[in-house]
């Protein structure tokens, strides 16, 4: 038999009072984990700013206490907790009791704020409703007001008595529900972010922080605001001088809707080394900017597109630019205010207003033609830098193409790389791949290895030096190519025009050790050089797990009536003719291509008696430097080495 639903007229609720925070916080504060709780803090912290921002305190203190509670203080005017007319209510139950009520709704008709943070009457009762507790203590005309609430529920009513400071101002004191967010424990880093943004765009108000865990205090000021910011991020190392802009304006989104009012300032300047994005409204980051990115975008790309057209630096049948070309090089801020704002939702991390978009848009355009004209060498200097940037974005995404076309296809690699030579062994923990100088050593350790567990790759030649070589030079090298595909892991690519071929995956590497297998002489030494320097620009993760190895091939052969002995340099020579009496008959070693299969296994490949050096990633700041001075650009740098230290390696020129 059926049973009968239970779902019915009687199944409809709603949620009142503080359950409608207290059991959706998601819905208010975007998450119930950490970053809800922490925009919860925000919706207070944004009060305090919209107050000093109409000119009422230039100092806010902030107090992150261990038991994650937190307090504000701001020396504004004080929230206005009495008897309110108009609403037949006491204020203090409004502004803590009521969603949707607040003294913002009026701020583009002349009301208390002309541009503010909290425009939804959400913030202090959202946050007092999903707090464990909450204290208020408001300073005004003489009176101090106090309130305490409890789990979203007020106990005591409000108190009032005469204060005992003459300053206005507002202490809210509340500690976040682990009830209502899973996660209340705001790091400190939080903070620092959030108050370093709001003193960039809040010029000359002073956020002083003050950290119960560390016992620290951190200040944050910005006199000049954006454009103090501006000049701190490009470290003096910008190719073109900040550039400020500002506007004030009024418009409206739509012809049915109300004009608001508009402001915003724009700093930026280009830079080789650093770039950056910051967008602001109502001292809100907007993470996802919305209205004023799309703006950047149109404008710069339009501006400078022209002037390159202008100037005839496109090559002919040349695409445009793209907004990447210019954001690699451009360091830009811009901070907005408007009395109509549309976010996204409640975080506030987007806004949409048309408006703002085609204020901002016409503005940069008009202001960026007349700062080409008026500042030529900046305009060629930024011009020519596009380009660059441009060409280089073409390359790599060629470069990507090519890569991921040589380096897919039938996953049998061993059909599809020359002359190598596989194991038997599918057991990754045991199998070892040996790279050797050429084909002649190709066959005589082919000959001396255990095809159990080691493979042979020859290297036909000297490889690239991938140091100097872009990555289109490098995976033009079938040598390379045919090693990546052997190695099963992929590649670290550090371009960001190429990210998403970085492909590097350790657990699909093939073998548990890559043996560099070479000549004891100079040409042997420079290949070893030169593939741990491919290795270590293509897939340095294999030397930091320390997957490297270097086979070390004796110098000598010194054979007695009774032994052959094995010296690996001119002091294992020394002491091992100091054992022998009698005759003996001593030989450089020979390539490895020449050697005998049984002094092959016994010196270069049996795990028993052979010799491997493990390239270990000791310092990798000192290797960087040292393959960058004897194999990079750095020709000064190469010279002086040699000067200063070439002595100490004469006699490995000596070997032949």
């Amino acid at each position: 038999m059926k049973k009968e639903s239970s779902y019915g007229n009687h199944s409809i609720k709603s949620l009142k009072g503080a359950d409608r925070v207290r059991l959706r916080p998601g819905v208010i504060f975007g998450s119930d984990g950490l970053e809800g709780c922490q925009h919860s803090i925000f919706e207070i912290l944004s009060n305090s700013i919209d107050e000093a921002r109409q000119g009422y305190g230039n100092k806010i203190e902030i107090y992150r206490y261990i038991d994650n509670s937190i307090k504000i203080i701001d020396y504004g005017r004080g929230i206005p907790l009495g008897y309110n007319e108009n609403e037949k209510k006491e204020n203090w139950e409004l502004v803590f009791c009521e969603l949707y009520a607040g003294g913002k709704y009026e701020n583009n008709n002349n009301g208390g704020y002309s541009y503010s943070l909290g425009l939804n009457g959400l913030g202090l009762c959202s946050t007092q409703y999903s707090s464990e507790y909450m204290d208020v203590s408001v300073a005004s005309g003489g009176m101090l007001y106090t309130l305490h609430f409890e789990k979203g529920i007020n106990i005591g009513g409000l108190k009032v008595e005469i204060s005992p400071s003459p300053k206005p101002g507002t202490t809210i004191k509340w500690r976040p529900d682990r009830e209502v967010f899973t996660d209340t424990a705001v790091p400190l880093s939080y903070y620092q972010e959030v108050l370093k943004r709001q003193a960039i765009v809040n010029a000359n108000l002073l956020f002083c922080l003050y950290d119960e865990e560390s016992g620290e205090t951190y200040e944050y000021l910005y006199k000049n605001g954006i454009n103090d910011y501006i000049e701190e991020v490009s470290g003096g190392s910008s190719f073109t001088p900040p550039v400020f802009f500002k506007n004030e304006t009024a418009g409206r989104d739509r012809s049915d809707k109300e004009e608001y009012k508009l402001k915003y300032e724009i700093s930026f300047c280009f830079n080789n080394e650093i770039n950056l994005l910051e967008y602001y409204h109502n001292s809100s980051y907007l993470e996802h900017g919305g209205s004023p990115d799309k703006a950047v975008k149109s404008a710069f790309v339009s501006s400078i597109d022209t002037y390159l057209k202008q100037k005839g630096l496109y090559k002919k049948g040349e695409k445009k630019i793209a907004f990447t070309d210019i954001e690699d090089s451009l360091i830009l801020i811009i901070n907005s205010f408007s009395t109509v704002t549309s976010y996204e939702n409640q975080t506030k991390k987007s806004i949409n207003n048309k408006f703002i978009q085609e204020s901002i848009t016409d503005f940069l355009k008009k202001n960026l033609e007349v700062y080409f004209i008026e500042n030529k060498a900046d305009a060629d200097k930024i011009a020519n830098q596009i380009l660059v940037n441009k060409h280089s974005r073409e390359t790599a995404e060629n470069t990507r193409i090519n890569i991921r076309k040589k380096l897919t296809g039938s996953l049998d690699f061993t059909n599809r790389v020359e002359k190598f030579v596989n194991c038997r062994s599918k057991d990754v923990s045991v199998r070892e791949l040996y790279l050797v100088e050429g084909d002649s050593a190709l066959g005589a350790c082919k000959l001396a290895r255990d095809a159990s567990f080691q493979a042979i790759m020859p290297m036909r030649g000297k490889i690239l030096n991938c140091l100097k070589a872009d990555y289109g030079k490098i995976f033009n090298s079938t040598i390379i190519t045919d090693l990546i595909k052997v190695l099963g892991c992929g590649v670290e690519i550090k371009n960001k025009h190429v990210k998403d071929l970085h492909s590097f995956d350790l657990e699909s590497l093939r073998w548990d050790k890559i043996i560099i297998c070479t000549d004891a002489d100079v040409d042997g030494f420079q290949i070893r050089t030169l593939v741990l320097t491919m290795l270590y620009r293509l897939v340095p993760t294999l030397i930091n797990e320390r997957k490297v190895f270097i086979a070390e091939s004796p110098l000598y052969e010194i054979t007695s009536a009774r032994k052959t002995y094995f010296a690996y340099n001119e002091q294992e020579k020394i002491q091992t003719l100091k054992k022998i009496t009698g005759k003996y008959d001593i030989q450089r070693s020979k390539g490895l291509g020449q050697n005998e299969p049984d002094m092959m296994w016994q010196t270069t490949m049996n795990p028993e008696t052979r010799r491997l050096i493990l390239v270990e990633p000791e310092d990798v700041i000192h290797t960087q430097n040292i393959f960058d001075t004897l194999l990079g650009d750095n020709l000064k740098g190469r010279k002086e080495f040699i000067e200063e230290f070439g002595h100490l390696y004469i006699d490995l020129t000596e070997i032949v």
